[in-house]
């Protein structure tokens, strides 16, 4: 019972990572946001550690996007966590004002 539970916890945390990409045209920039484009950032935002060049190159690409993601349920919790501020800070990116 106990493994089921811990499977099931496992899977909620980490679906949204596995999740469809969430595309949305971006009109000002002509980029399409995709949140998955952001997967090699999953591990410095939920471990605290740095982010990887890879990562912070993904970063700059999301930038224009970032409003939109943060206003997503599914992907909130990783914009506004004190750890993504930091690798948004270690990558040159500004924390978005929404």
């Amino acid at each position: 019972m106990k493994i089921l539970a811990l499977t099931l916890m496992v899977f909620v945390i980490l679906s949204p990572s596995f999740a469809a990409p969430t595309k949305v045209a971006d009109t000002a920039v002509g980029a399409a946001c995709d949140a998955k484009q952001l997967q090699p950032c999953l591990a410095a935002i939920t471990g605290g550690g740095q982010p990887s060049s890879d990562c912070c190159a993904k970063l700059k690409e999301q930038q224009p996007c970032l409003c939109g993601f943060a206003k997503n349920p599914a992907f909130a919790q990783y914009i506004g966590s004190p750890n993504s501020r930091k690798v948004l800070s270690a990558c040159g990116v500004p924390y978005p004002s929404c």
